[in-house]
């Protein structure tokens, strides 16, 4: 404190200089008013500066939260979505009162901690596990389309299989003439994909939609999968080779929805039960 005393005691001839410095300006602004607007106008631009640089700095470290509820409120609107095409565009009475089939999906939003794309089988790791009401077998998806299945859980944690995995078969149609087939990524360029087994008479066409048919119970009917970029057909060839750019870009994948079905194990118990009287 003393050394304190000292340093203005030794410089009080400049502190005396400032404050009257200030003192003048002050009254210059005080008493002309064109100083005085100008004045004002200058203070208040640099407040709003330093404002505005405030508030973005602000919004930049709340983007995760922003980005968590956004996810968050997509799910929940996915959910009231697939709900009320269920409850209002099926032609079926019975799927309009059945509030089984009316409420077969719902959705639960996830972050991706970890993903990989340069393998030949590649998986995603989310923030959401058993605790959350993930289990192995639903279907995942993104604000772009399909993404996957959930391969296996922890109470915190979930891998899934990502559609850029050669074991990986998804059931999809072209959405314009309703033919269907199999999504099976081949191995190499990880914005492509394959569909496969889509037959010489069903004529697909560059641009053609291809979506999940719903077959499997897994995925919701009509999930963007991606868009045929390439045809091509051999002289005794059963099968196109159609070359799909995939709707998701899996490098930049942030937060997914993993899918539960209230109607997957019921149909599964179904089909196991008859294979088995069946042989």
């Amino acid at each position: 404190m003393e050394r304190l005393f000292y340093f203005f005691y030794q410089y009080r001839a400049f502190f005396t200089f400032l404050v009257l410095e200030l003192f003048a300006a002050w009254l210059i602004v005080k008493n002309n008013q064109y100083q005085s607007t100008k004045y004002f106008n200058s203070s208040n631009r640099l407040a709003a500066n330093v404002i505005g640089t405030t508030q973005g700095i602000k919004e930049y470290f709340s983007l995760r939260k922003i980005n968590t509820e956004l996810a968050d409120e997509n799910a929940q609107l996915r959910t009231k979505l697939e709900q009320r095409n269920q409850s209002l565009y099926t032609l079926e009475v019975r799927e309009r009162v059945d509030p089984k089939i009316i409420n077969r999906f719902d959705f639960i939003s996830a972050k991706v901690i970890n993903n990989s794309v340069e393998r030949f089988k590649n998986y995603i790791t989310i923030d959401k596990g058993a605790l959350d009401g993930i289990s192995p077998g639903m279907a995942v998806i993104s604000a772009a389309g399909a993404v996957g299945k959930v391969k296996s859980v922890s109470d915190h944690y979930a891998v899934l299989i990502s559609l850029l995995n050669t074991d990986e078969f998804t059931s999809s149609i072209i959405k314009r003439t309703n033919h269907f087939g199999s999504i099976n990524w081949d191995g190499k360029n990880p914005r492509y994909s394959q569909l496969n087994f889509i037959p010489r008479h069903a004529n697909p066409t560059v641009g053609d939609t291809v979506v999940t048919s719903g077959f499997n119970a897994v995925f919701p009917e009509g999930v963007l999968v991606g868009i045929i970029e390439e045809v091509s057909l051999g002289p005794e060839a059963q099968f196109y080779d159609l070359k799909v750019r995939l709707a998701q870009d899996f490098s930049s994948l942030a937060f997914v929805e993993i899918v539960r079905s209230s109607l997957l194990y019921e149909k599964d118990s179904l089909e196991k039960i008859t294979i088995g009287e069946s042989k």
